[in-house]
């Protein structure tokens, strides 16, 4: 396996063994430590532990059910690869879920509410580097579906994410920049400022749309140059 960051959690962290290590390796590959591909050794991750490899056999089987890992016949559990057409498709799935979320938010939303998307777009505008935008794309979006107080539609939300975030982070952020998303951002949060609950649901669709846009072009150019 890959070397990583993975680490036990602080002391006082009460969970079971396999919880943590399915939650250690899913963001290690969510976070791209772990990349499409790299072979996951149950020996080599229950020595990083301290465990048997019984409760990693166990988080592996968990994350496989997620469509993070795949096992291969001679070859054990590998990080899952995703083509072009799987990712285009979650990202149908994120306009069903983060539009149905969003318009369910907006009437619930607060002023501090607003006021701390706009605190994140403004660190999003400041930031220079391109490999942190994704992570506060994220923490923009995250932040406006929180108010719609619906627990399993925020963690569904939250798994789709992930795995189109794998996949997408730096390939969309180095075609489409950062000016128009941030307009485009600054135009939702107006419309949720202002109550207008099918507008802000229309321009996130266009948002995810263009996303959806920016990808295509991504793995278009990078297959030229290849």
């Amino acid at each position: 396996m890959a070397k990583t960051t993975l680490t036990k959690p602080a002391a006082g962290v009460r969970s079971s063994t396999p919880d943590l290590v399915r939650d250690a390796l899913r963001q290690a590959i969510l976070n791209g430590e772990l990349a499409a591909g790299v072979q996951l050794r149950q020996d080599e991750i229950a020595q990083r532990f301290g465990t048997s490899r019984i409760p990693v056999r166990e988080a592996l089987r968990q994350l496989a059910s997620e469509g993070l890992v795949t096992f291969h016949a001679f070859r054990g559990a590998m990080v899952s690869h995703l083509s072009l057409d799987d990712v285009l498709e979650l990202l149908d799935i994120r306009v069903g879920l983060e539009c149905r979320a969003l318009r369910l938010a907006i009437t619930n939303m607060a002023q501090a509410d607003i006021e701390y998307a706009e605190e994140i777009l403004r660190k999003y505008d400041e930031e220079p580097d391109a490999k942190r935008w994704g992570e506060m794309n994220w923490k923009f979006h995250s932040a406006l579906y929180a108010p719609c107080n619906r627990a399993k539609l925020l963690a569904l939300i939250d798994s789709n994410y992930g795995h189109v975030d794998r996949f997408t982070r730096l390939q969309v952020s180095l075609a489409a920049g950062k000016d128009r998303p941030q307009r485009e951002h600054h135009a939702i949060l107006k419309a949720c400022a202002g109550k207008k609950v099918d507008d802000a649901v229309r321009l996130l669709e266009e948002h995810i749309e263009e996303t959806r846009k920016s990808l295509v072009a991504a793995v278009r150019l990078a297959r030229r140059v290849a």
